[in-house]
């Protein structure tokens, strides 16, 4: 995304005051080449476990705040691989989204043969609909501990633009079941705001987990009459951050970590551990100056563990804020997209990787850009563009978005997102999903090579929630030298499923 990232421009604001029998109109299927992708599964098939549901006042929300819910919309998955048995993966997704966001409750995908077949069990606690406070769920992520302990993080909120909070929740059987969550923080000033939360839990210290996010709140005092609050000029974005060192018996009181000073801060924080033990938590770092809004992918780094952080962040990339970013090419409608990068490092040489979306050609087309470090993040390779969109097609359907990173372990270094090169002026929008791989060179645009994950599918059956939404961020997990995507795509609206959640595996050799 250009300029705020959707929910920093929902920030800002603030400041301010395919069905089945639909496909074959959406153009000729692609086929896989040899290596490709496995025959997606769906994991998130079966009746809807919100439908009967009534203690979050579906009617109320609506007419309230002008909401609009999309029943059977899953989105925005995130996965996770069991360190003890890689048999045991674990998603967790949005389970029906609202228009101005988040979801009724979040929901796993537990599967214990390695994808074959799944099993949904809802996070619970999490929503009034999973036996929680909060009106609504978002932000679904999770990371597996080196003894086996599961963590899924959440952010909650009562309504669209409420404070709300983040909790944790743990299981100690693969996700078949869940501990009552934690909560984080649970904010009730007016003019606070808890966003994109998530955890990592240390692949070196089975006691230690990370969560984190960013906090926004104005005036900076955090403290002032409605009005006051309202009437600010000024605002900060702070990352926040808690741990557990105990395997989340319990959890240290959140704090900031890294604070951008007034009319600034950060946005999607990831946290990666490096091999020498090493943190970095990597963001979009974003400042107003003189009316002007300037962002960087950028990251902060702890030599103990969490205890302490760099107060000066390492700036990756600068992005391009020229333009607002993926759009249907059709009807000029945005595609909703997370626009914050995703990081993954290698366990044996120590390399780290960061992808994300952006237009840094002055195109006005969004394309997967990549870079790596050799020194734990220290310094960084110029950003190159790595999706294999064919440059052939009309500019507008060139676009590409929604990035995911991993490292399999033979080093090959693996990338999905999404593109729109089989678009035509036709009703709908086919989109596929892709998977472009390098093992050698990988900062030269050459080295890599892709296959087709899945689709086409047609955007346009998404659930509409700031535009075409299926995630603003996807899963993927490597199994030896095996790529393991989890991502969304849409369905049909007029079936009563907008959009479903699909696993399968890709080979790192192309």
């Amino acid at each position: 995304m250009r300029g705020p990232t959707p929910r920093v421009t929902r920030t800002l604001a603030v400041l301010a005051g395919l069905s089945s029998a639909s496909l074959g109109s959406l153009g000729p299927a692609y086929a896989a080449p040899p290596h490709g992708a496995a025959t997606p599964v769906d994991v998130s098939g079966g009746s809807d476990p919100f439908a009967s549901c009534t203690a979050d006042d579906v009617d109320a929300q609506e007419a309230t705040f002008g909401s609009t819910l999309y029943p059977g919309a899953e989105v925005e998955p995130r996965l996770a691989v069991d360190p003890t048995n890689p048999l045991n993966l674990a998603g967790l997704f949005q389970q029906d989204r609202w228009s101005d966001g988040a979801a009724r409750g979040l929901v796993a995908a537990i599967s214990h043969d390695g994808g074959k077949t799944w099993k949904r069990v809802v996070l619970p606690g999490v929503s009034k609909c999973s036996g929680g406070p909060a009106n609504r769920a978002t932000d679904p992520w999770i990371s597996f501990g080196p003894n086996g302990t599961l963590y899924a993080s959440a952010q909650t909120a009562d309504a669209p633009f409420s404070p709300g909070g983040v909790t944790v929740s743990r299981s100690t059987n693969g996700g078949d079941s869940w501990e009552a969550p934690v909560t984080l923080i649970d904010d009730t000033y007016i003019a606070s705001f808890n966003d994109k939360e998530s955890v990592t839990a240390d692949p070196q210290n089975a006691n230690i987990a990370y969560v984190v996010w960013d906090r926004f709140i104005s005036p900076p005092s955090g403290t002032a009459a409605d009005q006051g609050a309202f009437r600010a000029r000024s605002f900060r974005q702070e990352t926040w951050f808690s741990r557990t060192t105990n395997g989340g018996v319990s959890w240290e009181p959140a704090r900031a970590i890294y604070n951008q000073a007034t009319q600034g801060g950060t946005f999607g924080n990831i946290i990666t551990v490096l091999p020498n033990g090493d943190l970095v938590d990597g963001f979009i770092l974003f400042a107003v100056h003189r009316q002007k809004l300037l962002a960087n992918i950028a990251l902060i780094r702890s030599h103990d563990k969490g205890a302490t952080w760099s107060n000066v962040a390492t700036l990756i990339a600068p992005l391009d804020l020229s333009f607002f970013g993926a759009y249907d090419p059709d009807n000029g409608n945005p595609i909703r997209t997370g626009g914050a990068p995703d990081f993954a490092v290698d366990p044996v040489s120590g390399k780290l990787y960061a992808v994300w979306e952006d237009d840094t050609q002055g195109s006005g087309v969004d394309a997967i850009q990549f870079s790596q470090s050799g020194d734990g993040g220290m310094t960084w390779s110029p950003p190159v563009k790595i999706n294999q969109t064919p440059s052939t097609v009309p500019a507008p359907d060139q676009q590409a978005f929604t990035a995911t990173v991993r490292v399999a372990a033979d080093g090959t270094v693996g990338v999905t997102y999404y593109d729109l090169r089989q678009n035509t002026p036709t009703p709908g929008l086919p989109t596929n999903y892709w998977l472009a791989r390098c093992h050698i060179s990988c900062t030269n645009s050459a080295s890599w090579v892709e296959t087709h994950v899945a689709g086409p599918f047609d955007e346009e059956q998404a659930a509409f929630a700031g535009g075409y939404f299926v995630g603003d961020y996807e899963g993927m997990v490597t199994n030896g030298t095996t790529f393991e995507p989890l991502f969304a795509q849409a369905v049909s609206q007029a079936a009563g499923n907008p959009s479903d959640i699909y696993f399968t595996t890709v080979s790192s050799t192309p």
